[in-house]
Formats: C-alpha cells, sequence, structure tokens
C-alpha cells in the first residue's frame, strides 16, 4: 500500500480532538506559547467522597444521545468506504505519534498522583457506567479538554492547566463526563478517523481535495451535534436540576476568568442565548456563521442543555440512579 503522506505531525493540537472547546474552531491548528503556572489543588477546591458513588442503572449511550448525533451518524456511516479509508489512514504508526505525543507532554494523574482530579474521573465514569480511561493534565494556557481513542489501546483525555486554574470542583467533572460522553458513545474512534481521513485527503493527488471539501461540512455537522450529546452526558453527571454547573462552563469557556467568576449570571447568559436565537433567525445567520465550525456555538449549547434538563427523558434517566460501590 503506498504511504500517503500526514502534515508534520502535533496531533495533540492539530486533529480536531474530541473536546470540550474553549471556543468552536474550524481545522485550523492551534498554537499555544509561553508558560502558565498549575496551581497546587487544595483541599477546599476537592473533597473526595466516600467509598461509594451513584449510577444511571443500565445506562445506554441512545438514551441520552442528542437525535441530531443519531441521525448524522447514520448518515457518515452511509459514506461508502469511510470506514476503510480511515482505517488504511490510521495506520500504527500514525496511532503511535499520536499516543507518545499526548501522554509525552503531560501528567498521568492516578490514586497518588493529582488524586482529586482523578476521583473526579472515577466517580463520572461510574455514573455513566462506563471504565474510566486514563486522565492526563497538560501545561496550556488554552482552556480546553479533548479525548483519544486509538485502537488497541487505552483511551485518555487531556485537560489543560488553564481549564483547572478556571472551573470549580463540579464544573471540573462536569467537563470530564463530556469527555466521557464521547467514549460512551463511541464518538472518539469516528473522529480519529474522520480527522485523518479529511488531513490526509487534502494530500491525495487528483481528486483527494475534493473528497475533503465535500466531507468536510458534513463532518463538522456530525461534530456539532456529538457535542449536543456529550452536554447531556455533562448534566447526568452533575445531576443539577436547574442546569447551572454545565451552562456555568459553557459560560466561562465563551467569556470568563477565574477573576470574573464571582461576577458571572446563568440566567443572564440564557437569556443572551434567546436574543442570539432571535437574531439569527434570518437565513443568513446562524447558518453562515456556524457552518464551518467543530463545536455549536456556547450560547446554542446552553439554550439545548437548559432544554433537554427540563425534559421527560431527561427526569426518568434520574429516576434511575441508584448507590453503587465505588470502583476505587
Amino acid at each position: 500500500m503506498a504511504a500517503i503522506p500526514l502534515p508534520t505531525p502535533c496531533y495533540a493540537e492539530k486533529l480536531l480532538p474530541v473536546s470540550f472547546s474553549s471556543h468552536a474552531t474550524s481545522a485550523h491548528k492551534i498554537r499555544s506559547s509561553g508558560s502558565f503556572r498549575f496551581k497546587r489543588l487544595n483541599k477546599s477546591q476537592f473533597v473526595c467522597r466516600a467509598a461509594s458513588s451513584v449510577a444511571v442503572a443500565d445506562l445506554d449511550a441512545d438514551e441520552f444521545r442528542h437525535p441530531l448525533d443519531r441521525q448524522n451518524t447514520l448518515i457518515l456511516r452511509a459514506i461508502p468506504g469511510l470506514n476503510e479509508i480511515g482505517k488504511a489512514l490510521l495506520g500504527t504508526v500514525t496511532e503511535q505519534v499520536m499516543l507518545l505525543e499526548n501522554i509525552g507532554t503531560s501528567v498521568l494523574a492516578s490514586e497518588n498522583q493529582l488524586p482529586e482530579l482523578h476521583q473526579l474521573m472515577v466517580e463520572a465514569a461510574g455514573i455513566l457506567n462506563i471504565e474510566p480511561p486514563d486522565l492526563y493534565v497538560r501545561q496550556s494556557p488554552v482552556p480546553n479538554a479533548y479525548t483519544l481513542a486509538i485502537s488497541g489501546k487505552k483511551p485518555f483525555v487531556v485537560i489543560h492547566t488553564s481549564l483547572v486554574e478556571l472551573l470549580n470542583r463540579k464544573e471540573l467533572q462536569a467537563v470530564l463526563a463530556h469527555e466521557l460522553g464521547h467514549l460512551k458513545c463511541d464518538h472518539g474512534v469516528w473522529l480519529t478517523f474522520a480527522n485523518i481521513l479529511t488531513l490526509g485527503a487534502y494530500t491525495l493527488p487528483g481528486l483527494g481535495s475534493l473528497i475533503a471539501q465535500r466531507l468536510e461540512e458534513q463532518l463538522f455537522r456530525w461534530l456539532r451535534a456529538a457535542e449536543l450529546t456529550c452536554d447531556r452526558a455533562a448534566l447526568l453527571v452533575a445531576r443539577d436540576p436547574k442546569v447551572e454547573v454545565v451552562i456555568s462552563v459553557l459560560m466561562k469557556l465563551a467569556g470568563g476568568s477565574p477573576s470574573l467568576a464571582d461576577q458571572l449570571n446563568v440566567d443572564a447568559f440564557l437569556e443572551q442565548a434567546r436574543s442570539y436565537e432571535k437574531a439569527a433567525s434570518s437565513p443568513f445567520g446562524w447558518n453562515a456563521q456556524t457552518r464551518q465550525l467543530s463545536h455549536p456555538l456556547p450560547v446554542l449549547r446552553a439554550r439545548e442543555i437548559d432544554e433537554w434538563s427540563r425534559s421527560k427523558e431527561y427526569k426518568l434517566l434520574l429516576q434511575r440512579l441508584k448507590w453503587v460501590n465505588s470502583v476505587v
């Protein structure tokens, strides 16, 4: 098989990783520079729970999957040869480069290394009935979290130090739950294949660019739908009837900072979301602004999760919460 050249990798930043991003981005490399001091986590921020937790009994991914996610996943699966091309592009060497690039520059959380963050991940995974992935903390001034699922290897989540600084304990766990939602719904493998496909297809002679351009709009539409699903996973873990935790995360990522945290207002942000929806109702508004974005706009995500929090579907899932023994 002829080798298909891929861009010189810093895959952790280039591959549009499945992420709880600080903002919606198109498929461009995100560069970060400078240093960022990692503040020591103290017990006022993190308090480990007792040796038991809750879980949604027999939770299936389709029970909280957003309808747009389900619809656009079916469309992607119907594209002839997509899986085969993705597997060809995602070869052994590429997988290894991706793995080493992401874990070689980060700190692995465990029971004796960043134990509070590790506990947040374990608790969130227990609620969603999923095996906890590895969790890495990476130095970066860009608030972000992302997941990579590489075939044959344990999936892992990476969070940036600036995100830890920006969010409180409950908000951080909501972010981790969002990332777990990608794994619960098998988004990780799909997105890894799709990202490699898009990057690699542009290097193919002849029709390669045309193939990638045709896939791009549908791919981004699916990416945005997948993010809405994972916001629901975050809400299930937060178990917050007023949705303040998840919406607070979205609000902080849109325009927050540690010094402004006590001035932010969830209700005002939801009102902003409603005003945006009204302003973007013209044919040239919402679609023109979002069609090339990998993530839905924060105000639209806030509106979507607020609506789902009042749904019968969400309330029935909460009724299935039960106490279980902790996995640690």
